[in-house]
């Protein structure tokens, strides 16, 4: 007999969580209260519910919660902040939605007095360290029920097996047969693994994209966008002021039209291996372009270097799961408080999968003074023979060092 009495588990109501939801029922024989977390994927999320209430769930133990304005005011935006990629490329939509996730799973088992948590994260993959290190950075003591590493159904057609055998709906089949892609959506991006991505000489399919459309498919006219910040976040488009949620739907519709964000990246997993996936971060893609921009102006050079020195530092922390850690917390401390002054507006062009700047200004906080950088007379407020002791300042260990090797 388990001395699990009731389990809360991160519930998509797809093949891989429908499966650990009858499994648990069967292995632990313990209560399941389901969490279906609205971060903005774009699926109707009412079928979760009517598969809960067929296994047998509980209404009041069904929980589906709208976190989109959440997830951007608190996570994405923050993140954004620092101009945070990973490994030079990826925009951490996936890692950057773990944190989330784990914090409500924890405050729904609070809630309903569950003394364990469950997810559906592979024993290969990063998702189980960043769901569990969030589990016990908010709750020490709790049961962690990891399904991947106990069961033996260790592939896309055992769980498929699975699935007709205890007739759970399977609504995402491929339609060339076997196994779907692993997916995950959320108002940040859309990632793609699994079938011939795992081959990373495979080109992906073209119908395997979602969100944009091929950048030789987006419209032969570029498009305007004018982008405003208060504070580093991004608070108006085109003038309009929007909700963090609204802001980053309405990137992500401009972005795809234009086909822009989309991403064939190999990265090197906390687990110790290479995975090869396909991202669509449309609005991320343009959230960092003109965050660089808008910052470019109003932030000390030295400051901006700073930044620059701590994002791969900062990026791998949020990419191996230590949101909810002391570290991560410091180093947002630092990130916001150079972004005080990150006030103003961009304009980019969006056109054929790519994201131009072609103006910025800030009428509060901008630094670029004209009357000094300009190529014409600057009346004196740039004295040039100046630079000459600095220069010289500059070289003197190298021609100290010089002399030394004649």
């Amino acid at each position: 007999m388990s001395d699990i009495n009731k389990v809360v588990l991160a519930y998509s109501g797809g093949l891989d969580t429908s499966v650990i939801l009858k499994w648990l029922q069967d292995t632990y024989q313990c209560e399941v209260v389901t969490f279906t977390a609205d971060l903005g994927q774009g699926e109707e999320l009412e079928p979760a519910r009517q598969k809960a209430l067929q296994f047998g769930i509980k209404p009041e133990n069904i929980f589906i919660d709208d976190l989109r304005e959440e997830f951007v005011r608190d996570f994405v935006f923050p993140m954004f902040r620092a101009n945070t990629v990973y490994e030079g490329e990826y925009l951490l939509g996936t890692s950057i939605a773990r944190p989330l996730i784990a914090k409500r799973q924890i405050e729904i088992a609070n809630a309903t007095n569950a003394d364990a948590v469950s997810h559906g994260a592979t024993g290969k993959g990063n998702d189980q360290v960043r769901f569990e290190l969030g589990y016990y950075g908010l709750k020490p003591d709790v049961k962690v029920i990891a399904p991947w590493r106990e069961w033996d159904l260790l592939s896309r057609e055992k769980l498929l097996a699975y699935a007709e055998k205890h007739n759970i709906p399977v609504d995402m089949k491929h339609k060339n047969g076997g196994a779907p892609y692993s997916m995950d959506a959320n108002l940040l991006h859309i990632s793609f693994e699994g079938r011939h991505l795992e081959n990373p000489s495979a080109e992906a399919e073209e119908t395997m994209w979602r969100w944009s459309v091929s950048p030789e498919n987006a419209p032969d006219a570029a498009e305007y966008l004018d982008v405003e910040f208060e504070k580093g976040d991004i608070v108006a488009l085109n003038g309009v002021r929007m909700s963090p949620a609204t802001v980053l739907t309405k990137l992500n519709e401009l972005g795809g039209k234009h086909g822009i964000g989309r991403l064939d990246l190999v990265e090197n997993r906390y687990v110790g291996m290479k995975s090869r996936g396909c991202y669509e971060t449309p609005g991320g893609t343009i959230i960092l372009k003109a965050h660089r921009a808008i910052e470019s102006i109003t932030l000390d050079r030295e400051v901006a270097h700073l930044k620059d020195d701590l994002m791969p530092r900062y990026a791998s922390m949020i990419y191996n799961g230590f949101w909810w850690a002391p570290e991560r917390k410091v180093l947002q401390t630092l990130i916001d408080a150079t972004q005080e002054t990150v006030n103003g507006w961009v304009r980019l062009k969006l056109y054929k999968g790519n994201v131009i700047v072609v103006s910025r200004d800030s009428k509060t906080n901008s630094l670029f003074d004209m009357n000094i950088a300009t190529f014409d007379d600057d009346g004196g407020a740039y004295n040039q023979v100046d630079a000459g002791g600095f220069i010289k300042l500059n070289a003197l260990r190298m021609r100290i060092a010089g002399r030394l090797n004649k």
